[in-house]
């Protein structure tokens, strides 16, 4: 049979790689604004460390990419479909690497445009980049299984790096590997001296961030438990497993042959590590409890491995004909997640169909219970009206008073989009995650506008108005449909007492309470 042309495979690849961006921008409906930790990530852009309490530091470096390209939300929406991008790419060298044919390389692009990477890339955040460092680091170890080039293993020490440095759940992915190896004859990598110039490459390489956390008391360990305390507790395993099938429903024949190839396959032998390692990680998250969405890494490189073994299965004979079915498949089971998956539909529409998206599970939030839009639609709503309320009341101060004005916030969604929507370059702040180490004590305020989440027995101005001469409640969210519905804008004016030294004693003790 003729083989493809060069200059074919790289129209397909091209054109599949075109469509991915495009995708990643049309299903995002213009009714949604940018997601609360968006613009968490965007501002780390602006306070760049080698850590930061709830996330490693380099989502911002590419936040400072960002905010040098002008920071518009174009380029906030290009990095994670970029990094999609990358993965697509990935996947299909994989392919090539494992001799796959033009068949192989589009099931494989297919499966993974049509996938859950699409919901994924559609927010900044470091899940698209950990996802990335997850299937380079996988093909890597390919590379390195086909040749025994020790250069490999030290590829994968900066690609684990890169990862670590991301987000720390790529541990997940060596944790998984390592048990793995002891089970097939690929153990003598652990004979290699090289492996380990190269696991303390890796240390070197993540060791400012190591450092920083040291000095900083350790803030993911809090962090961790904040997030087991909080999230975590309503984390059902049967749910996590039900997720699993879903990310890549589409794909689960070519992931399951994949599977079946490691194992059973002959030319597959040499790469069994990857079989056990599969369901040691995925053990690993069920043990912990992880999030359902921790282990999408996991699966892309197992369409590599499940196109290759398909396009010989079916490469004689009648079988020929089911190829035609086989790479639609991704693109049929990919519609009806279409309608439901994605921010497309404006909040109406997705409170008229309510019992399908119930069903589906997408209205259930972090706190385990269902509400009338998912969770992250629901964090895409109503940030520039807030922006826009707190600059009119900022104006407002500005023309009767040279004093500054503090803006504080309950938590890091409202203070990051203050930030990224303000007319006015506000600096807004919060007790909440990154936040409480930003405050500009260089500025002397007098002034103070309070954004506040909404509590039904509220004290705000009872608690607050002793400090200032005056005060009122201004102005809050209308959105419905937005997580921040009725959160507060409060006033309060010529302070009464030296506010900085009030708010230093105050981020004192919320962090000695953490220690």
């Amino acid at each position: 049979m003729r083989q493809p042309s060069v200059n074919t495979k790289t129209w397909v690849l091209g054109s599949f790689i075109l469509l991915k961006f495009l995708l990643q921008y049309f299903l995002i409906s213009p009714v949604y604004e940018l997601h609360r930790d968006e613009f968490l990530y965007l501002d780390q852009g602006h306070h760049l460390a080698w850590g930061y309490l709830s996330v490693p530091p380099a989502t911002s470096w590419f936040s400072s990419i960002i905010i040098f390209l002008g920071n518009a939300v174009f380029w906030v929406k290009f990095i994670p479909a970029l990094f999609g991008a990358l993965t697509m790419l990935l996947v299909w060298k994989a392919i090539e690497e494992l001799k796959g044919d033009l068949f192989a390389l589009t099931l494989g692009a297919t499966c993974v445009l049509f996938s859950s990477l699409l919901r994924i890339n559609t927010l900044y955040q470091p899940n698209s980049l950990d996802i990335l460092c997850w299937t380079t680091l996988y093909f890597i170890l390919i590379k390195y299984f086909n040749t025994q080039n020790a250069k490999f293993l030290y590829y994968a020490a900066v690609i684990f790096a890169l990862g670590f440095l991301n987000k720390y759940n790529i541990v997940f992915l060596v944790l998984g590997i390592f048990p793995a190896l002891l089970l097939t004859p690929q153990r003598k990598i652990l004979l290699r001296k090289d492996l380990y110039y190269a696991i303390a490459l890796a240390l070197l390489l993540i060791s400012p961030n190591l450092i920083w956390q040291f000095f900083n008391d350790l803030p993911v360990v809090w962090h961790m438990k904040e997030l087991a305390e909080k999230h975590l507790v309503h984390v059902d395993r049967l749910d996590f497993l039900k997720s699993q099938f879903l990310f890549f429903a589409g794909s689960l024949v070519v992931i399951v042959s994949g599977l079946y190839a490691l194992y059973f396959h002959p030319p597959y032998h040499k790469f069994k590590v990857y079989f056990w390692s599969f369901f040691f990680t995925l053990l690993l998250f069920l043990s912990l409890k992880a999030k359902d969405y921790y282990a999408i890494g996991l699966y892309p490189i197992y369409i590599s491995f499940g196109s290759v073994y398909l396009s010989g299965l079916l490469k004689n004979n009648w079988k020929y004909s089911l190829r035609p079915i086989i790479i639609m498949i991704p693109l049929l089971v990919f519609i009806p997640f279409y309608n439901i998956s994605f921010p497309n539909k404006t909040p109406a529409y997705i409170l008229s169909q309510a019992d399908s998206y119930k069903k589906s599970g997408m209205l259930r939030w972090e706190d385990g219970q269902n509400h009338d839009l998912p969770q992250d639609f629901a964090d895409m709503l109503g940030w520039k009206e807030l922006a826009s309320k707190v600059d009119a009341i900022y104006e407002k101060i500005a023309s009767t008073s040279s004093y500054q004005t503090l803006v504080l916030c309950d938590n890091y969604g409202q203070a990051g989009a203050i930030n990224y929507y303000s007319k006015h370059s506000i600096k807004a702040v919060s007790f909440h995650a990154d936040y409480i180490n930003w405050f500009d004590f260089d500025q002397q305020y007098k002034h103070l506008i309070r954004v506040k989440t909404f509590e039904e027995k509220d004290s705000e101005l009872e608690k607050t108005v002793p400090y200032f001469s005056n005060g009122e409640l201004s102005d809050s969210i209308s959105n419905p449909y937005a997580r921040e519905f009725k959160t507060m804008i409060y006033t309060f004016r010529d302070s009464k007492i030296d506010v900085n030294k009030r708010i230093k004693q105050e981020i004192e003790t919320i962090k000695n309470k953490k220690k």
